[in-house]
């Protein structure tokens, strides 16, 4: 305890933490609708994307990489649901080509155009999530405090709407709910958390973020209520827990708050089957 309080006084670490607290309640509240509708890899389609935005971003040496990264997210995370309903491609279809394409191409741009002596620092970093939590400066997290609110509050102003387009589309539509919007309003959130979660965990890992902690849930609960705000509870924990053994005994940031979460998973199943 005395080495974790004596962290807290670098700046650096409350960043992280501040940070990775938000991310995980953002990913959890998405997530429950994500698993339920079926899309629960759309996350690893769009951290690929993202991750392929960053890349450019790199080598275009722009400083807030932001400014690019979560405006082609938000379109191909549209993209994604369209095509998915429309039928046009299969929804996994759709997700594994924009995975691995963006993932490929964004690798073969940073190496063709190296602005860095180290590429595979670089690229471990953004898959894996190793080290750039713990670089944030002041004006990331406003960032990310920003963008989190508004995650947020979009999801609970339209909880009831999105509720019932993730059971039932169909009648949703027939009752004159603007579907469309509402698909559309989602894939933008997703895109937020995605775009966000890249420095907590990787591009990589990000499927784990969103989708643990609602399956977790799950194992107990089935109101959809009920399992959304354990789902938050969950994430929080375990991402806390996570990024304070990673201060402590120095382990990757992003591969032990997945390990937490499995753990999680394990205690919660043992739970519900009791």
């Amino acid at each position: 305890m005395d080495t974790l309080i004596n962290y807290l006084q670098y700046p650096f670490v409350r960043y992280a933490l501040i940070v990775g607290v938000l991310v995980s309640l953002c990913a959890s509240l998405l997530g429950v609708t994500l698993v339920l509708r079926r899309y629960s890899f759309i996350g690893d389609g769009l951290s690929h994307v993202a991750f392929g935005a960053m890349a450019v971003a790199t080598i275009l040496n722009i400083t807030n990489s932001t400014l690019i990264v979560l405006p082609v997210t938000i379109v191909v995370a549209i993209l994604m649901l369209r095509n998915n309903r429309k039928r046009k491609i299969n929804g996994d279809a759709m997700i594994g080509m924009c995975s691995v394409g963006a993932l490929a191409i964004g690798y073969f741009l940073m190496n063709v155009f190296s602005v860095s002596s180290n590429i595979s620092g670089d690229v471990c970093t953004t898959l894996f999530g190793s080290t750039s939590i713990l670089t944030l400066k002041l004006s990331d997290v406003w960032l990310s405090v920003f963008l989190s609110i508004v995650v947020v509050v979009l999801f609970i102003l339209f909880y009831h709407k999105l509720f019932g387009i993730t059971f039932d589309e169909t009648f949703m539509k027939a009752s004159g709910v603007k579907v469309d919007f509402y698909n559309t309003l989602f894939a933008v959130l997703i895109a937020i958390v995605i775009v966000l979660a890249m420095n907590l965990v990787g591009s990589l890992l990000i499927s784990a973020l969103v989708v643990f902690p609602a399956l977790s849930a799950m194992r107990i609960f089935k109101n959809y209520l009920s399992v959304t705000i354990l789902a938050t509870i969950i994430s929080v924990l375990c991402t806390t827990i996570g990024m304070v053994v990673s201060i402590l005994w120095s382990t990757p940031v992003g591969a032990t708050i997945v390990i937490v979460d499995i753990v999680a998973f394990i205690i919660c199943s043992i739970i519900g089957r009791n």
